[in-house]
């Protein structure tokens, strides 16, 4: 199997051990934060931490993030090359360009940071860290039999969904996590194995949590009436709009810190203590911010919050992410997003039954509808976000009011962002996947390997090369193929390949990249990508 590679039977009983695998390390995470808020807060019950947080001495609220910043900060200072914890982002790029692979140490690094964060009041969520985690497992799996590029990303999805599965007793969207958001495809030779990872994991959780949701709603959900359908709509264009203004400020948030840091030369280990000071600061007055936040959230789904509340909740809660992500201190956005969400959902709900009390149902299906509406418009995940929702509150009666505001987010806030926080997020590292195959495939491939020799049979002329070199035509030979390509666009058949002194010295020419063979290279790719999606 280490030479070979796995057997049809062998792949299915490591995809299953890979559930299982990711599935006890999402319970471990989850445990883990529990048992650090238990004993840094002192709450028995971590479900209702930001109301006993509200009988601790101001000072403990504001010195305990500070700490966790302090800690998390070494962790991936020491562990990390750029002082980043790992996320869904990091899988998504090791899905589509290193054949299912993720960094292993600094993932363990960067869950152990957002635990750390998470368990110290940071505002984030664990379904990042969580995937992340399971991707490592994977990648050691990947690694010891050699797995090749589809073998690698089925693998890899079954971790996803497996861990996904476990953190939120949710195995259907787990699955189809993995399909839609970390492979970004449908194909049925990955349907099976996934699914059944999916299972495992989901056994894992209901063995320690039982099979209760999440959310257990009091209320009784149903549209009252046909005419509501259209409050409906308009919500998900609002939450649309509101998931924007999420990712927006996040992304401001950071590059806002970058520079402020990079003016300062405060020391990149001392980021996420500044904000970690920042979230105490508010934590002193709003707790509601403190770590995933589904206390709140549920509040907000049962329509148990006053329109105040819940406006002044969801904008505290989108600051407080911002710092955390700003601040580098791990995590991911799908639990806030969730809250965000609901207290965005119960916010319109509560003007819209006002306005009109005679063709209005419950106002806690609004903030159920909010609630997917913003998850999915930031995940970028329309059907698994939405199965996410039924899943956490096992409340499958009100599927055409969350469909109808998922699908009006999601068209929204992709057209504003590039299709979702993730994908936006790999943007900005110059890593174009959101456009898909066609765009990233290019950067895969350096032109060493691709070009011909000057010792080729049908190499270029050598005196053709130098006389393109002294015109500035050329390229160095780790260059990739997306940086190769639009010179060709000037009607040149090849360019001088060189490699690059560190000095003053002239170019030393390698060979020369010919159009042809770049071409190929690129519909070869092109063509086993179409062939592995419709598998």
């Amino acid at each position: 199997m280490r030479h070979r590679g796995p057997t049809q039977i062998q792949f299915w009983f490591i995809a299953l051990l890979i559930g299982i695998a990711a599935g006890f390390a999402a319970l471990f995470f989850r445990k883990g934060v529990n048992a650090l808020q238990t004993y840094l807060y002192g709450t028995e019950d971590v479900r209702l931490l930001h109301s006993f947080a509200e009988s601790l001495p101001w000072y403990l609220v504001l010195i305990i993030p500070i700490c966790g910043g302090l800690v998390v900060g070494l962790i991936l200072h020491f562990f990390t090359k750029d002082a980043r914890a790992r996320s869904v982002a990091d899988v998504i790029h090791g899905a589509a360009m290193h054949d299912g692979r993720v960094e292993t140490r600094a993932g363990l690094a960067s869950a152990l940071a957002s635990m750390i964060t998470l368990g110290t009041g940071g505002s984030t969520g664990r379904e990042g860290p969580v995937v992340h985690l399971a991707a490592v497992i994977s990648t050691w799996v990947n690694r010891r039999i050699h797995a090749d590029g589809i073998t690698g990303r089925d693998l890899l999805g079954c971790a996803v969904a497996a861990a996904v599965s476990a953190s939120f007793n949710a195995p259907i969207a787990g699955a189809l996590f993995a399909l839609e958001v970390v492979l970004r495809h449908f194909a049925v030779h990955a349907f099976a194995p996934i699914v059944i990872a999916s299972a495992a994991g989901t056994v894992i959780n209901r063995l320690e949590f039982g099979g209760v949701t999440e959310f257990s709603l009091t209320t009784v959900n149903e549209v009252q009436f046909y005419q509501e359908m259209p409050a409906y709509l308009l919500l998900g264009l609002v939450c649309g709009l509101v998931a924007v203004a999420f990712m927006k400020a996040i992304f401001w948030a950071d590059d806002f810190g970058t520079r402020v840091q990079r003016q300062t030369g405060i020391p990149r280990w001392l980021r996420p203590a500044i904000a970690g000071a920042m979230l105490g600061t508010i934590a002193i007055w709003f707790p509601h911010i403190i770590g995933v936040g589904y206390e709140t959230t549920f509040l907000a789904m049962d329509g148990q919050l006053m329109l105040h509340e819940a406006v002044i909740f969801a904008v505290l809660k989108a600051i407080a992410v911002a710092i955390t992500m700003a601040g580098r201190m791990g995590g991911g956005v799908f639990s806030p997003s969730l809250m965000v969400g609901a207290l965005t959902g119960l916010s319109f709900g509560l003007i819209a039954t006002g306005i009109f009390p005679d063709v209005s149902g419950s106002i806690s299906l609004y903030a159920l509808a909010g609630t997917g509406a913003v998850a999915a418009a930031v995940l970028g995940a329309p059907i698994s976000t939405t199965l996410i929702v039924f899943e956490l509150t096992g409340d499958w009666q009100t599927g055409l009011a969350v469909m109808v505001a998922v699908s009006m987010s999601t068209a929204l806030a992709s057209r504003l962002v590039d299709r979702s926080f993730f994908l936006t997020q790999l943007e900005r590292r110059g890593i174009h996947l959101a456009a898909g195959p066609q765009a990233y495939l290019l950067a895969m491939f350096r032109v060493g390997p691709v070009m011909r020799p000057m010792d080729h049979e049908q190499a270029a002329q050598e005196h053709l090369c130098w006389e393109m070199i002294k015109e500035g035509v050329y390229i160095d030979s780790n260059a990739t193929l997306e940086s190769a390509m639009p010179m060709f666009e000037t009607g040149v058949r090849f360019i001088p390949v060189v490699t690059l002194s560190t000095d003053a010295a002239p170019p030393e020419l390698q060979g020369a990249l010919f159009h042809v063979d770049a071409l190929k290279v690129y519909n070869r790719a092109l063509a086993a990508t179409a062939a592995e999606e419709h598998s």
